[in-house]
């Protein structure tokens, strides 16, 4: 069963911001960066990469996307 929270995770959205200002590159693929650097889950560094993009968009990251 998917947890859904209202507010996202602190971690999560410290990776999702992380995200939106760029990031340098290492050579190492995002979603295990993310893991590395923020301690997430795949799961939440997935949950991440959409709160950026719905960030970088304008639109309301706390919102349910479809």
């Amino acid at each position: 069963m998917m947890q859904t929270d209202l507010e996202p995770d602190v971690a999560v959205q410290a990776a999702a911001e992380w995200l939106v200002k760029g990031r340098d590159p290492t050579g190492m693929a995002i979603v295990p960066e993310m893991k590395v650097r923020f301690g997430l889950t795949a799961l939440q560094a997935c949950e991440a990469i959409r709160t950026a993009q719905q960030l970088r968009r304008g639109g309301d990251a706390n919102a349910s996307g479809s």
